[in-house]
């Protein structure tokens, strides 16, 4: 079966540290999601935090703190799953934890493998 994919780039709410961002997308954001109505629609949901350097090195943070990836059977999936009225519980709690304008997002086709 094909599916579509959600894959968005998240950036935390300005004032808040790397750590309090990831407490928030897993103890509450996440399960806010897996506990919904949203789930008809959601397939698979990952969250998959930025590597981040480790303490005392050199590298820059990270520009986002994650990436989401969203399963759907398809793209009428994904826009019944915006139209969710549980929705609005979700775009609530994305007001507490990110910055909703750094917020990227792009729809896509099963992947071609290469390797």
């Amino acid at each position: 079966m094909a599916s579509v994919r959600l894959i968005a780039l998240l950036k935390r709410k300005p004032g808040t540290t790397h750590e309090e961002f990831l407490e928030h997308w897993r103890a509450v954001h996440g399960p806010l999601i897996a506990d919904s109505s949203l789930t008809q629609w959601v397939r698979r949901y990952e969250q998959h935090p930025a590597a981040w350097p480790p303490p005392g090195s050199r590298g820059p943070e990270p520009e986002y703190d994650g990436v989401t990836i969203q399963w759907f059977d398809s793209v009428s999936a994904f826009w019944e799953h915006v139209a969710d009225p549980h929705q609005v519980l979700v775009n609530a709690d994305i007001q507490t934890f990110l910055d909703p304008a750094g917020i990227q997002w792009v729809l896509t086709d099963d992947p071609t493998v290469v390797i």
